[in-house]
This record gives C-alpha cells, structure tokens and sequence, in this order.
C-alpha cells in the first residue's frame, strides 16, 4: 500500500512531465512563429530590394537619358555658334569689299538704281537725297535728272553722307527716311542668305 509520500512523489513527476510537454509545445510554437516571421521579413525585404533595384534602375537611365540631351544639346549649340561666327566672318568680308562697288564701270548705272528703288519705295514727289561723294558725282551726271522727270518729283542732293556708300532719302521734314545704303542693302539681305551661304561654305548646293 502506497503511502502518502509516494502519492505526492508520482503527482509531482506527473505535474513536472505535463510542464515540460507545455514549455516543449510553446518552445515549438515560439520557434514556428519566429520562422515565419523571419520568413515574411525576407520576404518582404526581397521585395523592397527588388522595387529598390528597379527604381536605380529607371532613375539610372533617366540620368542617362539627361545626359545625352544635354551632350547633343551642348554639341549642337557649339555646331550653331561656330556656323554664326563663321557667317559673320564672311559678311564682315564682304562689308569690308562694298567700296569696292563704286570703282565698277556701271556705277552710274547702280547708283541710279538706288536712287530709283528708294524714292519708289517711299512714294513721294519731294525729297532730299544724302549720299557718298562718290554716288553724289555719279548722281549728278545726269541720273538725278533723269529720275526725278520719270517720277515727276523735286528731288534734290543734301549733305554727304559721313558713313556708307549708296543713297538716304529723307522726305516731309524727316518724317520718311529710306536708307538704301550698299551696307543697309546687305544687312536686309543677310538673313535671307544666310543658310545659302553656309551651304555653300560647307560644299553644299544653294
């Protein structure tokens, strides 16, 4: 017969044994819900590492993009600055060549034209006519006479010009001013002709 002692001997082991079966399943289901957070964790910061990547990624070849825009923007701007500089060159060149004109044979002839297109343009029966010394000599060979009965106008020589070569008319007291200048004439004109200029600098057809 079981005393008492060994009653309370047995319920302890029985109470010990249920204690480690309970520690042992909570130890299990600790290291259960560890894995799986450890798990989702990776998980998740695979994910992130992914949409990380892909963001470098995107912003990386947006920069690259940038960068070659403005490479052939900047290339560009340079291939428009030269091509300007190298057209204002050539019509500084050909300014510097304008004396040049009045020495030709026809002369009286272009200086008459001159005359002609900036009284037309105006379209007046009276104006002063400003002129180079050399246009002036010209004009008054016969060609100021000429035209001014052909457009049945008073058109008289005023002062020389003190830069230019060509004719400036001036009519009603200033108010009408045409500047048919060979320097005026070729700044009109430079815009025009620009890109057939640079065509042919560069061996292109105009």
């Amino acid at each position: 017969m079981k005393t008492e002692t060994e009653d309370i001997k047995m319920l302890s082991r029985a109470i010990m044994m249920e204690t480690h079966e309970a520690a042992d399943q909570m130890k299990a289901e600790a290291n259960e819900k560890a894995d799986a957070l450890r798990k989702r964790a990776q998980e998740q910061a695979e994910s992130e590492r992914k949409v990380i990547l892909e963001r470098a990624g995107e912003d990386a070849e947006r920069l690259r993009g940038q960068a070659m825009a403005t490479a052939q923007l900047k290339a560009r701007s340079i291939q428009l600055e030269h091509r300007e500089k190298l057209l204002d060159s050539v019509f500084e060149e050909v300014k510097k060549q304008l004396d040049a004109v009045t020495k030709r044979p026809d002369y009286d002839s272009i200086s008459a034209l001159l005359l002609r297109e900036a009284l037309t343009e105006l379209r007046v029966k009276k104006a002063e006519i400003s002129a180079d010394a050399l246009t002036q000599k010209s004009l008054k060979k016969g060609s100021l006479d000429d035209i001014s009965k052909e457009l049945k106008g008073k058109f008289t020589l005023g002062k020389a010009l003190k830069e230019g070569t060509g004719v400036v008319v001036d009519a009603s007291n200033g108010k009408l001013h045409y500047d048919n200048t060979l320097e005026t004439r070729l700044n009109r004109l430079q815009n025009m002709l620009r890109a057939s200029v640079y065509k042919v600098l560069i061996g292109e057809k105009a």
